[in-house]
């Protein structure tokens, strides 16, 4: 059975337009309170936060809603990041964590995302289960079995305690003065106080949200405002999150960006695990320099569900994307980007030596990454011109790079990357593909 509503993190889409309406949110609650039920739980408490969009009141209200008419108990705890969630459901011993949140989309997006009891993303088969309860009859239990809601109040502050206690009690972000871009998202009002509480002197840029402009110019998808805020302020570094705070960008005082790839390799070459998860899309520059160093290297498919797949199924602590999605295990249970920032921060503390410098010996392949718009009816899989583009372009890298295509999942274009050592040569083969198919 395929999927129709979830893709690779949940239900996504553009707020107004199904699914992200409030009789689908309330059909979602819904069903997922009747699998719950259908699997054992007896009254099952469901908690459920949000980033800072203006429909979060909508989808918050909608979901809660369904739930309690499936019989479960509802915790709200408002904008919290979305590891935040996850934590707080694992941690107050809950069947179910729920995430209203579109990431890093404008604010127009909106999206609903599930946690297990455990605090992990849920696996397919379990969204295929909710997906097949959707189409069944619509219901409620009886009034005496009926879900109720209450608030939890301290939220922010017993998360903010949690990420704290994943950076050493012997060290000290004293003397480091911090930039924080908060993406106007749901750390506005938990990453300032982390890293102030550890020492750091702070500086918040993209913490005034007001339900529109999340992700608007600043963001770990912006990191130009976070740029332009280090050097001004002369800061040390500058740390940027997403909307929902699961996702990290760094730059340093010379304004020198450091993505998900590279802060992968630090944190591998400092901790020196038998293995590291990436996805399709790693710079093969880091695949190479780990496995010069003994480790081996996965490639999942795209998606943190899918790297955190791959890890637990090896037994793996270490994996992550280039968007900045960071997997540590021993820290976390899903990705969290305040937490891999202070992970990255200790690197920097414990070592004496800025992040720069513990790079120098690996140096990133180019990528050359085109979204090309399909015609209605291409079929790119069958199409002849293109297959002797693709292995024409194979045998020309010969080793020395890669060619990878694919689909997008969200929208009809294809994505055709070529990653080499020389910038100009992968741009021309990556033109080439993209002629190619549009003959």
């Amino acid at each position: 059975m395929s999927r129709k509503y979830f893709g690779t993190d949940g239900v996504r889409g553009h707020v107004g337009k199904s699914p992200i309406v409030p009789e689908f949110g309330m059909r979602l609650g819904h069903a997922a309170g009747k699998v719950l039920r259908n699997q054992g739980v007896q009254r099952p408490t469901v908690l459920i936060g949000k980033d800072t969009r203006i429909s979060g009141y909508m989808l918050e209200a909608a979901l809660e809603c369904g739930f309690i008419a499936a019989g479960c108990d509802v915790v709200l705890v408002g904008p919290l990041p979305t590891p935040g969630v996850a934590y707080l459901t694992r941690a107050l011993r809950l069947d179910l964590g729920v995430v209203i949140s579109a990431s890093h989309n404008p604010f127009a997006d909106n999206g609903i995302k599930f946690f297990s009891s455990g605090g992990s993303k849920l696996p397919d088969v379990w969204e295929l289960e909710v997906e097949a309860t959707l189409a069944e009859a619509e219901g409620c239990v009886p009034s005496e079995q009926l879900g109720k809601a209450r608030r939890l109040d301290d939220a922010a502050g017993r998360y903010i305690e949690f990420c704290k206690s994943t950076f050493p009690n012997h060290l000290t972000l004293k003397g480091l003065r911090l930039v924080v871009d908060c993406a106007h998202g749901a750390a506005y009002h938990i990453a300032p106080s982390v890293f102030h509480e550890l020492g750091a002197e702070v500086i918040s840029i993209g913490a005034h949200p007001d339900g529109f402009n999340i992700n608007k110019d600043v963001g770990a998808t912006a990191p130009d405002a976070l740029i332009r805020a280090v050097r001004a302020n002369h800061a040390d570094y500058g740390i940027a999150l997403d909307g929902d705070a699961d996702r990290l960008q760094l730059v340093d005082r010379h304004g020198r960006l450091f993505n998900g790839d590279e802060l992968l390799y630090l944190l591998a070459m400092d901790r020196k695990p038998a293995g590291v998860v990436g996805t399709l899309m790693t710079n093969m520059a880091v695949e190479k320099a780990l496995q010069q160093q003994g480790m081996e290297f996965v490639r999942a498919a795209v998606g943190d569900r899918y790297v955190l797949e791959e890890l637990l199924a090896r037994g793996w602590q270490l994996g992550g994307e280039g968007s900045g999605h960071m997997l540590l295990l021993d820290r976390h249970t899903t990705g969290d980007g305040i937490v891999a920032a202070l992970q990255m921060l200790e690197l920097v503390v414990r070592t004496g030596r800025s992040l720069g410098e513990q790079l120098q010996a690996v140096q990133l392949f180019s990528q050359t990454l085109l979204n090309v718009k399909l015609p209605q009816g291409l079929d790119w899989k069958n199409h002849a011109g293109f297959a002797q583009a693709r292995a024409a372009a194979e045998a020309q890298i010969n080793g020395s790079g890669r060619v990878l295509i694919r689909p997008s999942g969200t929208e009809p274009v294809l994505r055709i990357m070529v990653e080499h050592a020389e910038q100009e040569q992968g741009a021309r083969v990556a033109s080439a593909l993209k002629a190619a198919l549009l003959e």
